[in-house]
């Protein structure tokens, strides 16, 4: 996809982070915007402001771990736009701390956002552009899932995002040959950030109550909250660089997109490793100082 004028763009955790800069992009490009958020009030605000730019804004809030949310969401776009051409399947959640120490309601949540979030989109909105395109000779659509460097090395303390931006992964590969064997006119594309300021270092104040974690927090969730919070506010690239990335990507029809492909190194040594059947490489090879913070933290030294 080259031509973004006029085109509908649908992004899911669109009221702040990623989204929110998915969509001023999309909008300075002369797109129709249909935004999704948990976040009624920040959706809202993002929504207004996109509006008094002169957007066609439609925004709705949608719990993306919930299938009929997602439905609802399409079949909104397609009775306000007629149609939709871009998909960002976005929205996610972050938790940490030693695999074994996560609670099933740690894992139910980051699941439902990070990876049912992203499922329900291809299951929907897939069917939804697919359709466009017979209605439609000239269609060209493109989805966009985002996932994380997190799902191609598996950092420690990181196990339940990791799992999920993992299958985000397989996913998207699995979607563009799926894709590829009914010559489809849509493009799909796996988002792969590093480190960026965004608020998903404190993803849980939009956790939903039926899913909060009784159990008291342990060492090792403290160091990885710690870690992730430090490394989020440290990060050079800001969200929209990472958007405009991901929209030069778009226009370029690359499947893989890299914010931070200094880090591909690293992932070498990690399928390095698989190929040879060596135990997994350490991620923080290079960064020792992030190793020892983490031994220290589990340790609940300070």
């Amino acid at each position: 996809m080259k031509d973004f004028r006029g085109k509908v763009a649908v992004i899911t955790g669109a009221a702040s982070g990623l989204g929110r800069e998915f969509a001023n992009t999309a909008a300075s490009l002369g797109m129709k915007l249909v935004l999704a958020d948990i976040q009624p009030k920040a959706l809202e605000h993002a929504a207004e402001e996109l509006l008094a730019q002169g957007a066609e804004v439609l925004a709705m809030v949608c719990d993306v771990s919930k299938g009929a949310h997602v439905q609802e969401l399409a079949d909104a776009a397609i009775a306000r736009f007629g149609s939709v051409h871009l998909v960002f399947n976005n929205a996610g959640v972050g938790s940490g701390g030693l695999v074994w120490e996560n609670s099933e309601q740690d894992w139910e949540w980051v699941l439902g956002v990070n990876l049912w979030g992203v499922i329900h989109g291809v299951r929907v909105f897939t069917r939804v552009m697919l359709d466009c395109a017979r209605r439609d000779a000239d269609f060209q659509g493109h989805i966009v899932n985002t996932a994380s460097m997190a799902g191609l090395l598996a950092p420690p303390a990181m196990g339940v995002y990791n799992v999920s931006k993992h299958a985000v992964v397989a996913l998207t590969e699995t979607l563009h040959h799926d894709l590829g064997l009914v010559d489809a006119p849509i493009a799909t594309s796996v988002l792969c950030p590093y480190f960026v300021p965004t608020g998903i270092a404190h993803s849980e104040r939009n956790r939903p109550d039926e899913l909060a974690s009784h159990e008291r927090r342990t060492p090792s969730q403290m160091a990885a909250q710690m870690l992730t919070e430090k490394a989020v506010e440290s990060g050079k690239l800001t969200a929209a660089d990472v958007a405009r990335i991901a929209f030069d990507g778009i226009r370029d029809g690359r499947f893989y997109i890299y914010s931070h492909p200094q880090m591909l190194g690293t992932v070498e040594e990690r399928f390095a490793a698989i190929v040879q059947g060596r135990p997994p490489a350490d991620p923080y090879a290079a960064t020792p100082q992030i190793t020892e913070m983490l031994r220290a933290g589990v340790k609940g030294r300070r």
